[in-house]
Parts: structure tokens; C-alpha cells; sequence
């Protein structure tokens, strides 16, 4: 089946590709592609595929230690940080209070696992994302900056500039030897002219090699011949 031989993220570009281009059902990515209809939802709800979960190995060897090494990290909330136990620093105390010489991947996952639950329960900060929903023809990404491409025989230093929707992923690139203003501008008309319209909320702009950013206010707002450069697109991106 074709979609054995592609990765989970290529299988679910596809998946919207075709959604977004052909209008195919969900019934029928699910037969085109030999899925099941819940992984064609999953990717038609998210660009991005779910990581995988990595399952939760039992621990015989830390069984007796538990206890031990939960009250060690415990202490670690109200101590320094240079005074904290790291995993080396816990497999030598297990070996020096109970002559046992644990393996070091063994407690690296044991303490990896504990650390964040015992923080949790404690109420101190964690590591948290925010999910991002996307809507339809809302927002879009754009990317200006270097790329080299073989032209009449020489490897030549070209800037691409990239335009990308949120929520399909559909992109627009156009390739210019310029890094100006007008090239920057001109990759705009190209993408707009295309996607026959303006995402209706917001365009993020990652712009740290080429020139163009240079022209540009530095602030969040776009500049004015940015706005005035997209004024002739300003019908909004159909929904």
C-alpha cells in the first residue's frame, strides 16, 4: 500500500492535500490511502500527528528504592539548584547506602518520570503547551531567507519566499534573486493572487536572514507599504 512507504507526517499532508484540492470525503481518503477513518479525522484536525506515547516500563530494580528516592527529589524542591540531586548523584547514593549498583538508564527513567509527578503534586511549575486550533482560512506563516539552487551548471545563492496556511498547510513558494523589499512584496502578490484571497486573521512572519525584514517596522504591527501592498487582495480567504 502506497501509505506503508510514507512517514505519519507525509501520510497526513497528503491526506489534507487531497481534502483540501480534490474534496474527498473522509470515507474516501480512508479507502485511497487504506486507513482508517479515525487517523483520516485525526489528520484533517491537526497538521501535525499525535506523538507517539512511550509506554510505561516497569522498574524491578528501583522497587526497593521507591520510597528512598521520592523523598530525595522531594527535598530537591526546597534545596538550591547546584545543590540538587542529579541521576548520577542518585545512582552513586543507592550504591553507597545500599551497596546496590544500579544501572544508570535504569534510574535516568525512573527520575525522569517521578521528578515531573512529584513537582505536579507539589504545585511548583511544570512544563506545559498550549494546543493551537487553527481556522479555516484564518492564518498563514511567512518565510523569507537563503536557498541554493543548481542554475546553468553553478550553485547560485537565490532567496525563497515561502507562504503557508495554518490550517490546510497549503504553501506558496516563489524563488527570487533579490532579498529586497520589492522581491519580499512580490512574493506576497504571487501568494495572494494564488490563494485568490487574504487569510482573514493573522500572518506571522519569520524573517531572520534576508533583507527584506530590514525595510520593515520592527514591531508587531505590519508596515505601512505592507498594508498599502495588499490592499488590492482584500477580499478574505473563503470559509
Amino acid at each position: 500500500m502506497l501509505w506503508m512507504s510514507l512517514s505519519k507526517q507525509e501520510l497526513f499532508d497528503r491526506i489534507r492535500r487531497d481534502s483540501w484540492q480534490r474534496q474527498l470525503s473522509i470515507r474516501a481518503l480512508s479507502r485511497k490511502y487504506g486507513v482508517h477513518r479515525r487517523l483520516v479525522r485525526e489528520a484533517l484536525s491537526s497538521p501535525v500527528p499525535t506523538p507517539r506515547r512511550r509506554p510505561v516500563r516497569a522498574s524491578p530494580r528501583m522497587e526497593p528504592y521507591k520510597k528512598t528516592v521520592d523523598a530525595w527529589l522531594r527535598a530537591d524542591l526546597e534545596a538550591p539548584r547546584k545543590q540538587r540531586h542529579t541521576v548520577r548523584r542518585i545512582v552513586a547514593r543507592i550504591e553507597e547506602e545500599f551497596g546496590d549498583a544500579i544501572p544508570y538508564p535504569t534510574v535516568r527513567d525512573f527520575v525522569a518520570a517521578r521528578r515531573k509527578d512529584i513537582a505536579a503534586q507539589a504545585g511548583a511549575p511544570v512544563d506545559a503547551f498550549v494546543t493551537r486550533h487553527n481556522a479555516l482560512g484564518a492564518d498563514a506563516e511567512v518565510d523569507f531567507g537563503d536557498v541554493y539552487v543548481d542554475l546553468a551548471g553553478q550553485r547560485t545563492r537565490c532567496y525563497l519566499f515561502a507562504f503557508r496556511l495554518a490550517y490546510s498547510g497549503k504553501a506558496v513558494h516563489r524563488v527570487s534573486p533579490s532579498c529586497g523589499q520589492q522581491a519580499f512584496f512580490e512574493g506576497h502578490v504571487h501568494a495572494l493572487t494564488t490563494l485568490n484571497g487574504v487569510p482573514a486573521g493573522q500572518v506571522r512572519r519569520t524573517l531572520a536572514r534576508a533583507e527584506g525584514p530590514k525595510a520593515l517596522n520592527s514591531g508587531c504591527s505590519p508596515s505601512t507599504s505592507y498594508v498599502l501592498g495588499c490592499v488590492r487582495f482584500l477580499s478574505p480567504m473563503p470559509t
